[in-house]
């Protein structure tokens, strides 16, 4: 396998670090992405990642799919031609979610490629990066050399097999959107729920291909006892009725309008690639990710401790609610906190063999479906959680909300160090709002959990940009509301004040 070689001062490598970031690659197309572009990053993953992990005795091979996005079929092409021109066999499953692709990578057992770029406006593609098993590929993983090699063969051309000794890789396509839907039904059961009517948000993302197959009988599954109102299902890649980011609140309005229109017992939000997704009750409330990550964990507690393995381990990221680890480790569970981003969350899943990990941006990871995530098989467990009793959604929710939370706030500031410097210096070293507990797992994380009034703040600076990114929960509002308002105002107090 070629070497990523060091370089000088007089390589003329093109720089790809704005392109393949940390976890993923995303750009503009084609002005960043283009087919050129990738076909040397296919060729980089199977010189990096394909080929030396391929068992003795077997051919190198990698499993590629899309979303609806226009530029998808030309980058997949090229990146496919990329690995096969490196000796790797590519199988196509054509358009798919993420967690599709997830599923192909596990069920395979081979390395993958998932062309999306999720929530982006359209001009964007990008690349989620697998390993067999789905297992994640991230900067310190293989991500940097992926990059760095990708630059060089951009560079110098992407070197011919034959002159190897090799053969050139073959190219074939596969459909496994049913055994994907068969799959996830597999893991929850909705035969005996009550009916339940269900608006489904796809913002013209992938949602809008797998939710037929699995909530209703498009891949050929039995019917289950729902009514789906689908909501933008048609796949459209220019997202034509609101950016498929449910994230942001406006992005969620016709779905909590639908829900109320409709009499629906809830709604569900999918981001493009189909991912995450997101909870609307009856009422057309959002219910927090923090809420999902608690039922959902609960549920495969109970079901592990029911198995007769009593001390599971769930996950969660460390912006998380208060009330993951509060009721998820009554239940006498294994509760693991964890950085913000997926690479982090599942290389502890992996690490602890947990059951299950859950994000406040709403990504549900789980053991049974290869330690990744999926949006999926998350909505699936609300709908049995749901319809196995006869309470309506806001009442089961309020259950898994008892705390106040701000959200996420990102504060674009001058001096980054300085602003974090003076939160440091107000609430740690001068203590002015009392005694605390204090981690730098992932930026900076202040407690005053254990005693009252009870709060807790995380500060973390952006990887890309001159922002910090502040979360506050407290154990009422008008609490929550004074932390965040303080600490807002130190990170944004100018130098002249």
């Amino acid at each position: 396998m070629p070497e990523t070689p060091e370089k000088s001062a007089t390589d003329t490598f093109p720089d790809l670090t704005g392109l393949i970031k940390a976890y993923d690659v995303r750009g503009v197309v084609p002005d960043e992405l283009n087919p050129e572009v990738a076909r040397a990053i296919g060729a980089a993953f199977g010189d990096v990642v394909v080929v030396p992990e391929t068992r003795e005795g077997q051919r190198p091979r990698a499993v590629i799919g899309n979303d609806m996005r226009p530029s998808g079929p030309a980058l997949v092409a090229a990146f496919a031609d990329g690995l096969a021109g490196r000796g790797v066999d590519v199988t196509l499953i054509g358009l798919a979610s993420t967690d599709g692709l997830y599923f192909a990578s596990g069920s395979l057992d081979v390395p993958g490629a998932m062309f999306t770029a999720s929530h982006n406006p359209a001009q964007y593609n990008g690349i989620k990066l697998c390993r067999a098993g789905a297992r994640p590929v991230g900067q310190d993983s293989g991500l940097a050399r992926v990059r760095d090699l990708a630059s060089r063969y951009l560079a110098t051309g992407v070197p011919d097999v034959a002159t190897e000794g090799r053969e050139r890789g073959t190219v074939d396509e596969r459909d496994l959107l049913a055994d994907y839907a068969a799959f996830l039904r597999s893991l929850v059961d909705l035969s005996g729920i009550r009916p339940l009517k269900v608006v489904v948000d796809a913002g013209n993302g992938m949602g809008g291909y797998t939710a037929p197959a699995v909530l209703g009988t498009a891949a050929g599954l039995p019917e289950l006892p729902l009514e789906v109102v689908p909501l933008y299902f048609e796949l459209d890649g220019t997202f034509p009725n609101h950016e498929a980011n449910p994230l942001e609140p406006e992005n969620l309005r016709d779905l909590q309008a639908a829900v109320v229109e409709h009499g629906a017992d809830l709604g569900l939000a999918f981001d493009g690639d189909a991912d995450r997704c997101f909870v609307i009750d009856e009422n057309g409330d959002p219910v927090s990710p923090s809420a999902i990550t608690a039922l959902v964990g609960l549920r495969e507690v109970a079901r592990e401790q029911a198995a007769g393995r009593p001390t599971p381990t769930v996950i969660h990221n460390l912006i998380t609610s208060q009330v993951v680890p509060d009721l998820v480790g009554a239940t006498g569970a294994k509760v693991v906190r964890t950085r913000v981003g997926h690479s982090f969350i599942k290389a502890e899943m992996a690490e602890h063999d947990a059951v299950f990990g859950g994000e406040h941006s709403a990504h549900y990871y789980f053991r049974d479906f290869f330690f990744a995530d999926t949006g999926m098989l998350a909505a699936l467990h609300v709908l049995a959680a749901l319809g196995g009793q006869p309470h309506p959604l806001s009442a089961l929710a309020e259950i898994y909300q008892p705390y106040s939370a701000s959200g996420e706030i990102n504060s674009r500031v001058a001096d980054v160090p300085a602003a974090r410097a003076r939160v440091v210096q107000a609430y740690v070293t001068e203590q002015g709002a009392g005694p605390v507990t204090v981690d730098e797992l992932d930026g900076l994380t202040v407690s005053h959990w254990d005693t009252t009034p009870q709060w807790w703040f995380n500060l973390r600076a952006s990887n890309t940009e001159p922002l910090l990114r502040l979360n506050v929960e407290a154990a009422d509002e008008d609490i929550m509301t004074k932390v965040r308002d303080d600490v807002l105002a130190l990170v944004r107090q100018t130098e002249e004040s």
